[in-house]
């Protein structure tokens, strides 16, 4: 595998008829990872080797690899990021001719990537968000202690090289808002690659003596797996609920006044508060109070996602708050359901703007 197969594979997913609206990301981010990397066998070439005819073929052992990461996300799912990375494995041993199992490969890199978050229909209500990104950078590569023989000879690299490097990039973050608004967890994998070959110098031992020589190493591919945080750093807190007070009752008699009660969401969320079921327990104890003849629940959302996304949330939120209201004493037969989807803003916003005041169920009593 290399990174042209890695560039169609995210070519296919974009153009996926599956993919909806990105999940955004304003403002500046911080992340960072750590896991296993997995360096793929390397061909040595040099005339001074044991064994010419036949170039070596050197054998990794599983590394390690960490990354760090400091990014800008533009708000409709781009994201751009500069990174610093450090990979490591050891030879294992090599082919047809045989390696010491010592030394090592060390790479320190520095990358800038292109990514995009992806709303996926059916996932995002799990909070998961997965993504796609491209990269292109440097990579200083470390030789120690390698060596190649084949009983008669052998070949010494303590060497360096600076090379270009690439990466393709898919991963996964699930929000840790529960810990604080803005944290996310990533999984990833990525493919770097450094295309051509890396040139190090080498010293070759030899029954007639020693001498300096030049060894190339060929198809350095490394594949990375990874678990991370990443910190939005603007991320707004979550609005709480509010209550609207009923209106002052007029001194002559007339007919009951409508009491109205406004309940707040997180993004893309249709769950409960305990603050906002005490609001709907005040709501269905009200209503006893003025014998009510309908109970309007109404749902809202706010302009992120798909219009059609949009109006299945905020029936989502309405069926939730009708339940409770239901489980609180009010009749089912009374409650009236209705799903407004992003049609009534409270706040007008343009579209994919996070507005926490557009994220709303309203109670009605009659």
């Amino acid at each position: 595998m290399n990174i042209k197969n890695a560039l169609l594979a995210a070519t296919v997913l974009v153009a996926s008829p599956v993919l909806a609206q990105a999940q955004p990301i304003t403002g500046l981010y911080i992340g960072g990872g750590g896991g296993v990397n997995f360096l793929q066998n390397e061909k040595v070439v040099g005339s001074s080797l044991p064994a010419p005819g036949a170039p070596a073929h050197l054998i990794f052992q599983p590394g390690w690899v960490g990354v760090g990461s400091l990014g800008y996300g533009i708000g409709n799912g781009i994201r751009m990021e500069i990174e610093g990375d450090f990979r490591t494995n050891h030879p294992r041993s090599s082919y047809p001719v045989r390696s010491s199992s010592d030394g090592s490969e060390v790479k320190y890199g520095a990358m800038f990537n292109a990514l995009y978050d992806f709303d996926l229909i059916g996932i995002s209500g799990y909070g998961v968000a997965p993504y796609l990104g491209l990269g292109a950078g440097w990579s200083h590569n470390k030789l120690h202690g390698l060596s190649i023989a084949d009983g008669a000879s052998t070949v010494h690299i303590n060497s360096e090289a600076d090379v270009a490097a690439f990466q393709g990039i898919a991963g996964v973050a699930v929000p840790l808002n529960s810990i604080t608004p803005g944290l996310a967890m990533t999984v990833e994998y990525r493919l770097m690659e450094e295309p051509g070959s890396s040139k190090y110098n080498s010293v070759a031992v030899t029954p007639t003596g020693n001498f300096g020589t030049r060894t190339k190493l060929v198809n350095d591919v490394n594949h990375s797996v990874m678990v991370g945080l990443r910190y939005a750093l603007n991320t707004p807190e979550p609005a709480a609920a509010v209550v609207v007070p009923p209106p002052v009752a007029a001194l002559a008699p007339q007919p009951a006044p409508s009491r109205s009660y406004l309940l707040f969401f997180d993004w893309d969320k249709s769950n409960l508060s305990s603050r906002a079921q005490q609001i709907i327990a005040d709501a269905a104890q009200n209503a006893q109070r003025v014998q009510y003849t309908r109970i309007d629940v109404t749902g809202n959302a706010d302009l992120t996602g798909t219009h059609e996304y949009n109006m299945a949330l905020s029936r989502r939120r309405a069926d939730v708050v009708a339940a409770e209201l239901e489980h609180d004493g009010v009749a089912r037969a009374a409650i009236n359901v209705i799903a407004a989807g992003d049609t009534k803003p409270l706040i007008p916003t343009a579209e994919g703007v996070r507005e926490p005041q557009n994220r709303r169920v309203e109670i009605v009593i009659h």
